[in-house]
């Protein structure tokens, strides 16, 4: 278009009405007049954004499997057909095989605890600063997601649902200092209370000063009265050091999380509590201890270079 006086006045007219657009749609808030525009660019663009994400990511396929389907057992089947199929897709890509690995992991624990769960990826983190530990995660109330949900991965629990979006979420983790949840020991069930310490070792107040716990034990969740904010049975953590009782009414543990709070990636919200409480059963076998090998070597003195001893010297030694 040529620098003519007319180009110059259209395009006047047409930043004059761009502004006046603007403040309508700024003083008009939710009753808008541009926000069924708005709603219609969103409509017809958020499911080709989407499309376009899974397209090139079979693993977000498997994902949106586990968020859609159904009933809980028909999810799984369905999700290990998926899995088949996304063997052969990934070939040699090491990160699809991780993450292929990590909705297998999620999936067994699922199947242990008969937890349902949607599955989701961890889009966003929020600002360590401060002690302030979360994830945003890439479904929300339009995927049947609500507050107090328990989060969970492949290791065991990530934390709970804080905030709901109509499309994401956000999720307090674990070992954040706002975090409490109520834990089973294993073997004992001595209940306790774990809190976050950022990336310190969870803190767990037992309620039995006189517990018997030692370095090596492991917790799981007690779970909540109507299963929220936490379900039953999700694996905590393993003990890495005790305090002395000293007489106390609680004992003080310090438990190693088993998830690793700083790689999240693929995660799963429980929307359906298991019909009974697995208790310890979700935890993984702990591994048999590999016994070590001894060789004893037996010196038989006076013997050098290989050779037998004298006559005179083995009944001297006998004789001593």
């Amino acid at each position: 278009m040529r620098d003519t006086r007319e180009s110059r006045l259209l395009l006047v007219l047409l930043i004059a009405i761009a502004f006046a657009l603007i403040t309508v749609d700024i003083r008009g808030g939710e009753d808008s007049p541009v926000d069924g525009a708005r709603q219609t660019a969103a409509t017809v663009f958020g499911p080709i954004e989407n499309g376009v994400s899974y397209a090139v990511d079979p693993v977000g396929n498997a994902i949106a499997a586990v968020r859609d389907s159904g009933e809980r057992h028909d999810r799984l089947a369905e999700l290990e057909r998926e899995n088949a199929s996304l063997k052969a897709e990934l070939g040699s890509d090491d990160r699809g095989r991780s993450r292929l690995a990590q909705l297998d992991k999620m999936l067994k624990i699922a199947g242990e605890g008969q937890y349902g769960i949607k599955g989701a990826e961890v889009i966003a983190i929020g600002a360590a600063q401060g002690f302030s530990w979360t994830v945003t995660i890439d479904i929300g109330a339009n995927d049947g997601i609500k507050r107090d949900m328990t989060v969970l991965n492949g290791d065991g629990l990530v934390g709970r649902v804080t905030t709901v979006g109509p499309n994401t979420a956000t999720v307090l983790l674990a070992n954040d200092p706002d975090f409490t949840v109520g834990t089973r020991m294993e073997g004992s069930d001595e209940l306790g209370f774990a809190s976050g310490q950022g990336d310190r070792p969870l803190r767990v107040e037992l309620l039995n000063g006189k517990a018997e716990i030692k370095k090596g034990d492991r917790l799981v969740t007690f779970g909540s009265q109507a299963d929220k904010p936490f379900v039953p049975g999700v694996p905590v953590g393993v003990v890495s050091r005790v305090d002395p009782s000293g007489g106390d009414l609680t004992r003080t543990l310090y438990v190693t999380p088993f998830v690793g709070f700083s790689k999240l990636d693929i995660v799963g919200v429980v929307v359906e509590a298991p019909k009974k409480d697995p208790r310890d059963t979700v935890l993984p076998k702990k591994p048999r201890p590999t016994p070590t090998p001894t060789v004893t070597v037996t010196v038989t003195p006076g013997v050098e270079n290989g050779e037998a001893p004298a006559d005179g010297q083995f009944q001297q030694d006998q004789d001593q």
